[in-house]
């Protein structure tokens, strides 16, 4: 795709040798000890990090303020649209730079990373993708909650609780993931769980299902507070949870109140909320 957004030509869909490189980097949850080796070669060798928030305020700090680009909010609270995170990746690496495009957890999962690497390829830019750890199992994992267990869950499912506003209906299948039994993740969802925990339980998931929000997994603000389907809203308004945090709604939720009095890190992390 050119700058102007129009289609590729064969000329513009070929990548030069004097282009720089593209790395759509996931960070992991926040904790720099969770950020892959890969990850870390790269942030160190880059030109130039574009960056949102979640790749938590530790990671952040480490990267010169001269080589970093702040792609996530902007002054005003304005969030930084796609489009123009698209156009700068593109431009940079007709710079001949090296570019570390740097996203909280992993770039596939809810990261928008498949939207960049398609218009990198329409620009004919190279790009790698190096994955990180994804919030989704990192976050409840360090709350002492596994998405998945022998005696409670043999599936989990992935949501986002933050779709393209331009939808013009939900695509996520509430009735469906009701029925399936396992765990449900949702990922971005702390403004919309009103709304999704009625969905469940108008699909028929039970009032008493376990459901845990983990805020800022991994980070040295970390918080968890649970409840059910019925009382989580009133938990979260309670607790003051707020973004970003992780819903886990199941029966999973539930095995943190049998090991947390044991669970140990070395930041000493899993305050309840």
């Amino acid at each position: 795709m050119s700058e102007g957004g129009g289609a590729a030509t064969p000329t513009e869909g070929r990548a030069d040798a004097d282009l720089g490189t593209v790395y759509l980097v996931g960070s992991g949850p926040g904790d720099p000890d969770l950020m892959t080796v890969k990850a870390a070669r790269l942030i160190e060798s880059a030109d130039v990090v574009l960056h949102d928030k979640l790749p938590g305020p530790e990671i952040l700090d480490e990267i010169p303020a001269e080589k970093r680009e702040d792609v996530g909010k902007r002054a005003g609270g304005e969030w930084t649209p796609q489009e123009y995170t698209n156009r700068r990746l593109v431009e940079l690496a007709r710079e001949g730079k090296s570019v570390v495009r740097l996203k909280g957890g992993d770039p596939f999962v809810f990261g928008r990373g498949g939207e960049e690497a398609e218009h990198l390829a329409d620009a004919g830019v190279p790009f790698e993708v190096v994955p990180g750890v994804t919030s989704a199992i990192a976050g409840p994992a360090v709350a002492g909650i596994p998405v998945t267990h022998r005696d409670h869950a043999s599936s989990v499912s992935f949501v986002t609780g933050h779709e393209d506003p331009t939808k013009e209906e939900s695509a996520v299948d509430w009735d469906a993931l009701a029925a399936t039994g396992g765990t449900i993740v949702v990922l971005m969802g702390v403004g919309k769980l009103p709304a999704y925990a009625a969905e469940l339980r108008d699909a028929g998931l039970a009032g008493d299902t376990p459901v845990a929000l983990v805020e800022r997994a991994t980070w040295p603000e970390m918080r968890v507070a649970t409840g059910t389907l019925d009382t989580i809203v009133d938990v979260r308004d309670e607790a003051g949870i707020e973004p970003p945090a992780v819903t886990v709604i199941g029966d999973v939720a539930a095995t943190r109140d049998r090991v947390v009095e044991f669970l140990r890190n070395d930041r000493d992390r899993g305050g309840e909320a």
